[in-house]
């Protein structure tokens, strides 16, 4: 098992969709100051499950959703999506690939997807437990 890809959309100062493709050996993210390295490791906290918007470096949770910007509108909802290989199924999921996703929508509502389908906080976290 190891993370294939994440995506972003609508999370924090990342308003456009964005992918970053992992490959094997990958083990850090790398950039300039102020590249948006932070955010991506703020996504997959999010996304397997934070619920303190202080521990994701904001006030509440509606700060993870793009608030604007002088020349960008504000976006409707956050949504970020982990992609793992699971070839080796490890994760106890029969599925070679395992998409985790959060979404959290302006007017407040959150949910948890697992594939696509809607599951509990819970049934995301138990998942990964015992992978390591």
């Amino acid at each position: 098992m190891f993370l294939k890809r994440v995506t972003l959309q609508g999370f924090k100062s990342f308003a456009d969709k964005v992918e970053f493709d992992f490959g094997p050996g990958i083990t850090c993210v790398v950039g300039p100051m102020g590249g948006g390295e932070s955010i991506i490791v703020d996504s997959f906290r999010w996304v397997l499950g934070e619920q303190s918007a202080r521990s994701l470096r904001g006030h509440q949770m509606q700060d993870m959703i793009f608030n604007g910007s002088g020349t960008r509108r504000a976006s409707g909802m956050a949504q970020v999506d982990l992609v793992f290989d699971n070839a080796d199924r490890v994760l106890p999921y029969d599925a070679d690939e395992v998409v985790v996703t959060r979404k959290l929508l302006r007017a407040g509502e959150s949910e948890y997807l697992l594939g696509k389908q809607v599951v509990r906080l819970k049934d995301g976290r138990e998942l990964f437990l015992d992978t390591g």
